[in-house]
């Protein structure tokens, strides 16, 4: 099966499916050695892996350099984030066979203006309703896979209010769109509101720190939403991690403080699948 048909058939059955994020190559792999069934490749993640914060400030073709090198490295779907796609309607086409030729299984687009935000920055500006449709069914039209999968992303509460960002979505659904996401709803009472209005899969953003509060995944279920994005928290433990690692460095010449909380030399090898490497590298070898 396709990753592309995998990531559908996730979405076509019942349930909850929980999507870790990742921001590079061996994160991803992390997520897939861990067990998840799919990753989320967030842009702001990747904006942050750069050392830029995440205002749209890396082109279409620096994040398509990074996906192409995870999907490679991985065998689970990857869910990419496409911003605005990257300008008008005419550039998402250009975007859309981008991603696919990257190999991603979906991704998602929003109807901030661009220069896209964080959705949970203040001082966003969305395009119309009708502005964001086209864009859905320009990317429709460009889809060279059926199966890749299109994620129309609302950033309209904090503008419009809830009921609008759900009309928006179905709006996006409609236009042809598979899973919609409203992003940013503000309490778990708008969160439970948006499942049952959704005209398709509904899709949620779940970190700390943001404008909407983290619910645990057995009530993100019952309250109906399908698959759940997950994409800052990996990142965040990494940057703790090392600033844990160089405080003690700093401090004492020697990592022998922080030691027992490091990835052993196994670790690290089995992330990025050492073993299958060194077995085709021995067997091209031994054929030669």
């Amino acid at each position: 099966m396709s990753t592309r048909k995998a990531l559908r058939a996730i979405l076509a059955r019942k349930g909850y499916t929980t999507v870790p994020g990742a921001y590079d190559p061996l994160m991803a792999r992390l997520v897939q050695v861990a067990g998840f069934e799919a990753v989320y490749i967030t842009g702001g993640g990747i904006s942050r892996s750069q050392g830029y914060p995440d205002l749209g400030l890396l082109t279409m073709t620096e994040n398509i350099q990074i996906l192409a090198r995870v999907v490679d490295a991985v065998e689970i779907p990857v869910i990419a984030d496409m911003d605005t796609g990257y300008g008008n309607a005419i550039n998402t086409v250009r975007a859309m066979r981008e991603y696919e030729r990257a190999g991603v299984a979906g991704f998602h687009i929003e109807d901030q203006v661009a220069p896209k935000k964080c959705g949970h920055y203040e001082g966003k500006a969305v395009v119309s309703t009708a502005e964001m449709a086209g864009k859905i069914r320009a990317l429709v039209d460009a889809r060279r896979d059926a199966d890749t999968v299109i994620i129309a992303r609302s950033d309209a509460r904090a503008i419009e209010g809830l009921q609008a960002t759900i009309d928006r979505v179905n709006a996006y659904i409609e236009a042809g769109a598979d899973v919609g996401f409203v992003e940013a709803p503000q309490s778990v009472a708008e969160l439970a509101e948006i499942p049952p209005k959704l005209k398709g899969p509904a899709l949620v953003n779940v970190f700390e720190g943001g404008k909407t509060p983290p619910v645990p995944a057995k009530d993100l279920e019952a309250m109906g939403f399908r698959i759940g994005i997950y994409p800052s928290q990996t990142h965040r433990a990494a940057i703790r991690a090392a600033q844990d690692a160089l405080a003690a460095l700093k401090r004492d010449g020697d990592f022998a403080a922080v030691e027992s909380r490091l990835a052993t030399f196994n670790d690290r090898e089995v992330a990025v699948n050492t073993t299958w490497w060194r077995e085709k590298e021995a067997k091209y070898l031994a054929e030669g």
